[in-house]
């Protein structure tokens, strides 16, 4: 006979009054993940650290039940999101050229941007392996922000950086990961 399984920090502390202690499992969780990546850039002077990687944290530690938070989502969507930003720089002729926040936004990077989240959620979509934060990746590199070899690199090991840091706690502490035949959200009703 199988014992009850016990509840994880995160389900503990979801049922405290007013959240403060999910929220501090989250703030806390995410402020760790987030700095091992900082400290490598830091060490090895490279992009460790960027803009989708907070989202990414944010739903490890706040809705890890969610299939977007799944550790295949995150991997896949990332890497799906920078490759469609990198392929878009190439397709639009942008490679050497200075990023949109510094050159000012062109038509190219528009297209390019526009192409590439498209990209992003179409494949996404596709493979049933939804992960929002992607879409940021990618207009990190469409416009040109990260698009150096080196800098894709840093992002990519990053990703799976946090991947694995963020994961790794999560099931340290007995937090329930989404179920991995959980593809989607179950559909919506229609309200009329």
């Amino acid at each position: 006979m199988n014992a009850p399984r016990r509840p994880g920090l995160l389900e503990r502390v979801r049922g405290q009054p007013h959240r403060i202690g999910a929220a501090a499992y989250a703030g806390v969780l995410s402020a760790v993940s987030l700095a091992v990546p900082g400290v490598v850039g830091l060490v090895w002077h490279q992009p460790w650290l960027f803009p989708s990687l907070g989202p990414t944290v944010m739903l490890f530690f706040e809705s890890p039940e969610q299939p977007s938070a799944r550790p295949i989502n995150t991997l896949v969507g990332h890497g799906v999101g920078i490759a469609a930003g990198v392929l878009c720089l190439a397709v639009f002729g942008l490679n050497g050229r200075p990023p949109a926040p510094v050159a000012g936004l062109s038509a190219g990077y528009v297209a390019a941007a526009v192409t590439s989240v498209a990209i992003t959620t179409i494949v996404l979509t596709l493979v049933k392996l939804p992960h929002p934060p992607a879409g940021a990746s990618t207009l990190i590199v469409s416009l040109g922000i990260l698009s150096s070899t080196t800098e894709i690199l840093a992002m990519a090991g990053a990703v799976v950086l946090i991947t694995v840091i963020g994961w790794g706690m999560n099931i340290v502490l007995g937090t329930r990961p989404a179920d991995p035949k959980q593809t989607a959200a179950p559909p919506r009703r229609d309200l009329t």
